[in-house]
């Protein structure tokens, strides 16, 4: 068995195991119109587009997302882009055990990471934004733990939510030395309950997907909600309440990237920008992943549509 990023075009009958993350059904053009699915595969390594041609009415019925499948495939190049020629599916599975074997991990372990982030929560001295952040902290813990931070682009994998958290807040560490006017207590606040909303806006870590909060909501506003909600439970009110909600309405940072209001105080203008640098980071380095040095990646939608060169320096 080869692992997904270890497939190369050229590569014939390479034997695989993987797991479905998404599956369309098409037809073909021409008289005699056949179905086709085309599908993303993955594994711990990455994920890899395929295509089933003469797909048989088992096939559709059978492959589905989140399907763990054993087969074979012809690596062709599509696109300046890999893709997968599949020639057989021999076994199709749908355990849960199965499927965790086959996601992507964030590279620190969850309860590190989850200590981590309780450390910048108790460097929050305002007793308001403290006793607010460590409630919602803790009631999302677990939830946080396993989460994605999106179902595609940046940090979808497990744990990838707590992993893009707790790297914000490094950035913001070091920010925080350079522009002392900064509050750090606001900055800390803001970014750790900034995404808290995407435990509702989220299915979870398999194959995750837009529960219907999420569609008609949005984590934005599941987020402030959430702030409001606690504030509420706990008797807790003032310009911190408030001032929170606004760093979470505001972290996108523009009204066409979905935030209903733009920053209007200089830590939500900071979190929005170290929101944006991490995930970008975070989308050249899985672009960057699937190529070799001296190489151009496959063009990235989130990323103006580009395609990203590895320096062979970084060899």
């Amino acid at each position: 068995m080869i692992k997904i990023k270890d497939m190369k075009c050229g590569n014939d009958n390479v034997e695989f195991t993987a797991m479905i993350n998404h599956v369309t059904t098409g037809k073909t053009n021409g008289a005699n119109k056949s179905n086709y699915l085309s599908i993303v595969f993955q594994d711990d390594t990455g994920t890899i587009d395929a295509k089933l041609w003469n797909a048989s009415d088992e096939h559709i019925q059978s492959l589905k997302n989140g399907a763990v499948v054993r087969g074979k495939g012809d690596i062709i190049k599509y696109s300046d882009d890999r893709q997968m020629k599949i020639i057989s599916i021999d076994d199709v599975s749908y355990q849960q055990s199965q499927q965790v074997e086959f996601l992507t991990k964030a590279p620190l372990d969850s309860e590190t990471m989850m200590n981590e982030l309780m450390r910048y929560v108790k460097q929050i001295s305002n007793s308001k934004l403290y006793v607010l952040t460590k409630h919602l902290f803790e009631k999302q813990m677990e939830a946080l733990k396993i989460y994605p931070a999106a179902s595609k682009n940046h940090h979808d994998c497990v744990s990838g939510l707590a992993f893009h958290t707790l790297s914000m807040l490094k950035v913001a560490e070091s920010m925080l030395t350079i522009y002392p006017q900064l509050n750090a207590d606001l900055m800390y606040a803001g970014i750790l309950l900034h995404d808290i909303g995407k435990t509702v806006e989220l299915s979870g870590p398999v194959v995750p997907t837009y529960t219907m909060e999420g569609k008609m909501l949005g984590h934005i506003s599941i987020a402030q909600a959430m702030v409001y909600q606690a504030a509420q439970e706990l008797n807790i009110e003032g310009e911190e309440v408030v001032l929170l909600q606004h760093m979470i309405l505001a972290h996108h940072g523009k009204n066409e990237f979905g935030s209903p209001v733009l920053p209007q105080i200089r830590e939500a203008e900071m979190i929005y920008l170290i929101d944006n640098i991490d995930a970008r980071m975070n989308m050249f380095d899985k672009a960057l992943d699937q190529v070799n040095a001296g190489e151009y990646s496959k063009r990235i939608f989130a990323l103006e549509n580009r395609t990203i060169y590895k320096p062979k320096m970084y060899e």
